[in-house]
């Protein structure tokens, strides 16, 4: 048995942020942040969490499948920016969706979630009983940054994307490659907690803020990004050639440019919507290829490729049957 992906969704705060708003509070303009990033503007969240997003899409993906929600097995929410440290988004979806027979749970791979998500569920569909579930990704980057630097806050917005998956008795899911650099980590980090209680140290250790080495993420996207695709596309005996579209996490116009220069595929095989959303992390591949799916440009049968790099470092490709 195999999964394939029945439904796509996504959902984004009402609030947009243009860079001509950024440049009202930051030394920066719209110049500047488009001609480094391929970014015009993103959605801010103002009274939507990452769990009431996530719930959006949830309620999209069930209501255009027609399945009521007791009919999904699982709920799993990628996520660098949940509501609580407990409990899961997912439990909170699962509870707002009324999904009482779904089990439920996060995962962080930070903007490589997605694709270590579909690595994780698909083990689940290894069944001949009629398995759903809901795989999403969602981002509330807005309360990891610091709005006074302007090398991060230009960068990221917040949304949420998923899919609705079932079991297939045709393969849809041909190859996976997921690495992660751990020694590297510290090139992308937020969320700094500290390593004592309060009780013990007064010291306020807590660095909520991203902090980013670009440099470091740019060379690491546009050298690993291409090492696993290749990888996967061994896996799956298949040449870049053969492959319809490369649907990659959205962080920067020149790093998707730099990949399809290093497979030497045309850059209209990579769709980009990174303009209107920003960086949305584990949401980006997802609210991509939803995009993509209801413009007609993603038909049943194309060959897609879908790669995510990030914080931990990490770096993750999923090729695919849609």
């Amino acid at each position: 048995m195999g999964v394939k992906i029945v439904q796509t969704a996504h959902a984004v705060p009402t609030k947009i942020m243009t860079n001509y708003d950024l440049s009202q509070i930051m030394d920066t303009s719209d110049e500047w942040i488009r001609s480094r990033t391929g970014i015009s503007q993103r959605h801010i969240a103002t009274t939507e969490t990452t769990s009431s997003l996530c719930g959006q899409v949830a309620e999209q993906l069930l209501q255009q499948a027609q399945l009521p929600a007791t009919a999904l097995d699982f709920i799993v929410v990628c996520t660098m920016s949940p509501d609580y440290f407990t409990p899961a988004t997912a439990a909170v979806v699962q509870g707002m969706i009324g999904a009482t027979n779904a089990f439920a749970f996060d995962l962080n791979a930070a903007c490589s979630g997605f694709v270590y998500g579909l690595s994780v569920v698909q083990h689940y569909f290894q069944t001949n009983k009629e398995t759903y579930g809901l795989l999403i990704g969602g981002e509330v980057l807005s309360r990891l940054i610091n709005w006074q630097d302007r090398s991060t806050a230009v960068l990221f917005g917040d949304g949420a994307a998923g899919v609705l998956l079932k079991n297939s008795h045709t393969p849809h899911l041909l190859a996976s490659d997921l690495a992660t650099f751990g020694d590297r980590g510290g090139q992308l980090t937020a969320g700094y907690r500290g390593g004592a209680s309060q009780m013990v140290n007064s010291i306020n250790q807590i660095m909520p803020y991203f902090q980013m080495d670009g440099r470091g993420i740019y060379s690491f996207a546009t050298r690993g990004v291409p090492a696993s695709i290749e990888r996967a596309l061994q896996q799956a005996n298949l040449v870049a050639d053969q492959v319809d579209h490369f649907i990659l996490h959205q962080a920067n116009t020149r790093i998707v440019a730099q990949v399809a220069k290093r497979l030497q595929q045309p850059l209209s095989k990579f769709p980009q919507n990174m303009a209107a959303y920003g960086n949305t992390s584990a949401a980006s591949i997802p609210l991509l290829l939803d995009e993509c799916v209801r413009a007609g440009q993603i038909e049943p049968g194309d060959v897609l490729v879908l790669s995510g790099f990030g914080g931990g470092l990490t770096v993750g490709t999923q090729i695919m049957i849609y």
